[in-house]
């Protein structure tokens, strides 16, 4: 969706399922607010009634009337306990409230984010992404919390001011009423202004966060290449963005309370003159002025608070756009019932007169093998000849554009992507662990597997003896990033998992990238061991990998080239032959 597309409709239209369930703690809420402006109300009108009393028995020259003041005393100490007694009440249903709602939010945006095709996360940085998730809903949580009350609040209090301010003195309420429009004017000039300040630094945010992912997600090839001055540049840059758009876009919502506030002493300024005149004349009670005073300030309250609102409200709707921006993107194509599935899962696959492109730059050609059952099956070919999005394609993280994808004769649009994904075990050249033990790690692959089950897969991967070294064994917490274990031990760790899985089709995408000569030996045995009767896709830089494959597809500008044995592709001197001696002709002549 186009963030100009986010209206206050549709804004509407995304958030009501999240709030509509919890809409009697809001009612309560509101309740409270509308107590607790009537009691703030009548609280000027008995303190002007004690200064009424006390000055009519000095002007009468008699003694105090201790029992009328201490009276007004006890009733205005009922009003103020009642008022807190109510605010109590409001905070906690109205947190309560709104804490469930952004609770379910966040819940509605990470499964909103599964559903999302690749394509989304391959055109945005991952920070950015997840400053909606954490900022954004913050934001929008903080403005419910505080902004939906004072609202509320501000309407109701200001317009019992102007009623109990009419019940005094009416002229006296004409001339107070001028602060109205006057600042509505002043809020509506200095809000337009400010408005898109406040979308730009909601943006730079998330450019921001995106910013710190990238650079501590890769310190180390930072520190490595002496690229911490270019790195900081970049922080600083975005930083700076974001700190002038910030300070904009507070600034120029901040002018809004003092511009008021120098109204609101002007307008009592000139209600102080007229009333003094009308209570020298008898027309109002000292009292009256008093209280007529304190309901200007009443005014003026929810008039001021325009300035903190209008910071957290522009906020806010910046951060609602973004939520709803990423609530109704496009998701994955949604599957229909699947018109067959694979009882048993052989490993038959063909591709027919594939075409892909990422966009209208086409990758893959009317590309078309077939692949029996069991065969080890390398591809290899420079960089963006299609190696990857052909194994992306055969998992469904994109669809062909023509043409089609079979296992066992089924068309694997014809299953549902949960059920076609069961079928396969992958290893990335990019490993990826969470926190936790190695022995956890691993039964990520199949979390029903026994801890014998677990271990002969590490055995199977040749990391089980690694593993034993440690001092905890299986039982060893990995950090978040991994980093306690060297990077070749953390993919075996990755195989290991695969391994477990026990798939009928196995892709290896560049796994053995990241492990040093011997373990790639050991790693080639256990391969070939733990591959006997499964198909396997295998893309590797390294020919060394695939000289065993069953088959091996040459890539070049999405189509085949060349197809064949190691040895049928070395007898043909072609493209396979001129990367192979580009890669060896040192252990050649050697």
């Amino acid at each position: 969706m186009n963030k100009q597309s986010v209206t206050l409709k549709t804004i509407w239209k995304t958030l009501k399922p999240y709030i509509a369930p919890y809409q009697w703690g809001y009612l309560i809420a509101v309740g409270m607010v509308l107590l607790t402006c009537v009691v703030l109300s009548l609280t000027p009108t008995v303190e002007g009634e004690i200064t009424s009393a006390l000055s009519s028995d000095v002007m009468a020259q008699r003694a105090i009337r201790f029992d009328v003041i201490l009276h007004l005393l006890m009733i205005l100490l009922g009003l103020c306990a009642l008022k807190t007694i109510a605010q109590v009440i409001e905070i906690f249903f109205l947190t309560d409230a709104i804490q469930h709602a952004m609770h379910d939010l966040r819940d509605a945006l990470q499964k909103k984010i599964r559903k999302l095709p690749v394509r989304y996360f391959d055109n945005r940085q991952v920070g950015d992404i997840l400053s909606v998730i954490t900022n954004d809903v913050d934001t929008l949580s903080n403005a419910l919390q505080q902004s939906f009350i004072n609202i509320i609040s501000g309407v109701m209090t200001l317009c019992l001011a102007i009623y109990m301010m009419s019940t005094i003195n009416w002229n006296m309420t004409l001339i107070a009423l001028f602060l109205i429009p006057t600042a509505l004017l002043i809020t509506k000039l200095i809000v337009h202004r400010s408005q898109r300040k406040f979308r730009a630094q909601q943006q730079a945010l998330g450019r921001l966060n995106g910013t710190i992912t990238e650079l501590y997600g890769g310190f180390n090839e930072i520190v490595l290449y002496n690229r911490q001055k270019k790195a900081m540049q970049d922080f600083q840059t975005i930083n700076s963005e974001l700190q002038a758009n910030a300070f904009a876009a507070q600034f120029m919502s901040s002018l809004i309370s003092p511009l008021i506030s120098l109204c609101t002493y002007l307008t009592i300024g000139t209600v102080a003159v007229v009333g003094s005149l009308y209570a020298i004349r008898g027309g109002i009670l000292v009292g009256q002025l008093q209280a007529f005073i304190r309901y200007i300030w009443q005014v003026n309250d929810p008039l001021s608070q325009v300035s903190n609102l209008s910071a957290q409200i522009q906020s806010a709707f910046a951060a609602i756009g973004r939520i709803v921006t990423l609530l109704c993107e496009e998701e994955e194509i949604k599957e229909a019932q699947p018109a067959q599935t694979i009882a048993h899962v052989k490993g038959n696959v063909s591709f027919q007169h594939v075409h892909f492109g990422y966009g209208e730059q086409p990758i893959i050609q009317d590309f078309s093998v077939d692949i029996k059952a069991g065969q080890m099956v390398a591809i290899v070919g420079p960089t963006g000849a299609g190696k990857t999005t052909l194994i992306n394609l055969l998992e469904r993280f994109y669809d062909v554009n023509s043409g089609r994808i079979t296992i066992d004769g089924v068309d694997i649009r014809d299953l549902t992507r949960h059920e076609l994904r069961s079928i396969f075990g992958m290893v990335l050249q990019d490993t990826w662990l969470f926190s936790g033990t190695i022995y956890d790690n691993i039964r990520y692959g199949r979390l029903d597997a026994r801890k014998d089950e677990v271990i002969a897969a590490a055995k199977r991967a040749n990391v089980h003896h690694f593993i034993r070294t440690l001092p905890e064994g299986y039982d060893m917490v990995l950090n978040e990033e991994g980093s306690n274990i060297s990077q070749g031990e953390k993919q075996l760790l990755t195989i290991a998992r695969a391994f477990l899985k026990d798939p009928q089709i196995l892709i290896l995408d560049e796994a053995t990238s990241s492990v040093d000569t011997r373990l790639e030996k050991m790693l080639q045995e256990a391969m070939q061991n733990v591959l006997i009767g499964r198909t396997a896709f295998v893309i590797a830089h390294r020919l060394s990998t695939i000289r065993n494959a069953d088959m091996i597809l040459v890539l070049q500008n999405g189509n085949i080239v060349e197809q064949g044995t190691h040895e049928q592709l070395m007898k043909q001197n072609g493209a396979y032959a001129a990367l192979y001696q580009s890669q060896f002709a040192h252990e050649e002549n050697a």
